[in-house]
């Protein structure tokens, strides 16, 4: 039998908030203004989304522990997400709110039980239910689809990304190794 519970949710998202982080510390500041496409948002926003994002679902999940989210207020949610998201912050403040928000919420998953993973929540439009654990995974998911996306502006801005650098790498050493 296979666990997967609150300690690997946790680990697992560590190692996706450390690969963000390395992606922003890799883009230089005077390119967190740059906005790839219109109606999307800026480097800087969508990090600072990354950043601030997973306090939805510790609000659901933690703080409320909703058993259900028909009738609950997900636009007030997120608006005071997108309203923190959008303050003004430089480089430095974008990296340390990226850093102290995601141990906190990496902190926090460690400690579900796996009673509390498989609580099932009925969806904001009552068509079914998912599991907690569904649902938090879900953080993770779209951390990594941004964070998919700010790799695709690292390219357009000229940067290798270090994914593609490390991956390079193996490579080049597995190569080494079969003409050696």
């Amino acid at each position: 039998m296979i666990v997967y519970g609150g300690k690997e949710l946790g680990r697992q998202f560590r190692t996706v908030r450390q690969n963000t982080i390395q992606i922003a510390e890799d883009i230089p500041e005077e390119q967190y203004n740059h906005v790839p496409a219109s109606e999307c948002r800026s480097v800087g926003q969508m990090l600072a989304h990354i950043a601030v994002a997973p306090q939805m679902w510790e609000e659901i999940h933690g703080k409320q522990r909703l058993m259900t989210l028909v009738g609950f207020d997900l636009i007030a949610l997120f608006e005071r997400a997108k309203n923190e998201e959008s303050k003004p912050r430089t480089k430095a403040e974008i990296l340390e709110l990226l850093r102290s928000r995601g141990e906190s919420f990496a902190a926090w998953l460690e400690t579900r039980t796996p009673e509390m993973l498989g609580e099932m929540v009925t969806v904001a439009d009552g068509s079914g239910t998912k599991s907690r654990f569904e649902q938090l995974l879900g953080v993770k998911e779209h951390e990594m689809h941004h964070r998919a996306q700010l790799m695709l502006i690292e390219r357009q801005l000229g940067i290798v990304p270090h994914l593609t650098k490390q991956a390079n790498e193996r490579i080049a050493r597995m190569r080494a190794a079969q003409t050696a």
